[in-house]
């Protein structure tokens, strides 16, 4: 039976990361198996406002599992955030006659979802994101990708650090969530991780540096995670501070691109599939969570509740293994 569900949409929105389009071909092709049809709707809502959307068939995923970015492009669209625009996606689900949608995104992104949730669109979100800052799943899509690029640039910064003796800063994406910075600092032996959960103390920092050269330790690796200010200014009150030379590199866009991890590929086709499988069951404003090793249904409103807190237990044992 599939029910009154025939024709599901597929969007992925806001900024990109690894393995969304393993979520779009598990959407694709279970969707598929199971007699649906799939659009994929391009340039997420700002796509989907002038019609940019295309039936999807089992070849036209073919080859994409494992290629970083998103085949379906995504877009940031303030038009949906207005009542006009609100009407003029609904009015382009209407005319295809697709009666669900699957976003793959962030919380912006499930916000935009849930205004057609209020026009009766059954909506089922895929938490997508670097930052791995949204409430209510353990992990999102993209996050582990981007820990393991940052560890890998770190280590060919360590290099060179180690030949020039400095210091250097790497500053790597987040917003208000530390958790790449935490995770890939705590991987990569980081001297000190800086994240805007924590309050730091640039004199302490500048001391541990000190200390490490009284022991013959000539170049250390600071990360710095975006929300907590600018690398280079850090870098300047280090240098004013301890007399150490520092280099700056900010990572950036790096850690959006490539191709997913394999625990991201994984996650991402999970999560693809279950929001067909809720969607089959005539189930709506939810999202798929990443829970204890296992993808299961939420409220969508869930995205929006407190954040799982840093893992301080983490953040003080990387502070211990650098001492």
């Amino acid at each position: 039976m599939l029910g009154s569900i025939q024709r599901i949409g597929v969007l992925t929105s806001g900024g990109d990361a690894p393995g969304m389009n393993a979520a779009v071909r598990a959407v694709v092709r279970k969707g598929i198996f199971h007699g649906l049809t799939i659009f994929g709707i391009h340039r997420g809502y700002e796509g989907l406002i002038h019609g940019e959307i295309q039936e999807m068939s089992i070849g036209s995923v073919a080859d994409i599992v494992l290629r970083g970015g998103t085949v379906l492009k995504t877009a940031r669209s303030e038009e949906m955030k207005t009542p006009a625009g609100q009407q003029k996606a609904l009015a382009q689900l209407q005319e295809r006659k697709i009666d669900a949608l699957v976003v793959i995104g962030g919380d912006g992104s499930f916000r935009g979802a849930q205004t057609l949730v209020a026009q009766g669109v059954k909506v089922v979100g895929i938490p997508g994101t670097i930052d791995n800052d949204i409430a209510g799943t353990d992990l999102t899509i993209g996050f582990d990708t981007a820990v393991n690029t940052v560890v890998d640039a770190v280590s060919k910064i360590r290099d060179t650090a180690s030949s020039h003796d400095r210091t250097f800063i790497v500053e790597v994406m987040g917003r208000n969530c530390g958790n790449i910075a935490l995770q890939a600092g705590l991987a990569c032996g980081a001297e000190s991780i800086l994240v805007p959960e924590i309050p730091y103390d640039l004199d302490e920092i500048s001391n541990k540096l000190l200390r490490g050269h009284q022991r013959g330790k000539n170049h250390s690796i600071i990360l710095v995670s975006e929300g907590v200010g600018s690398a280079y200014k850090i870098g300047e009150e280090l240098h004013t501070r301890s007399g150490f030379e520092t280099r700056i590199t900010v990572l950036g866009h790096l850690q959006r691109g490539g191709n997913p991890s394999a625990l991201d590929a994984v996650i991402a086709a999970a999560m693809g599939g279950k929001a067909v499988e809720i969607l089959m069951a005539n189930e709506t404003n939810r999202m798929t969570a990443y829970i204890n090793q296992a993808v299961v249904s939420r409220p969508l409103d869930d995205a929006y509740g407190p954040r799982r807190p840093l893992n301080r237990e983490l953040y003080d044992l990387a502070n211990e293994l650098s001492i």
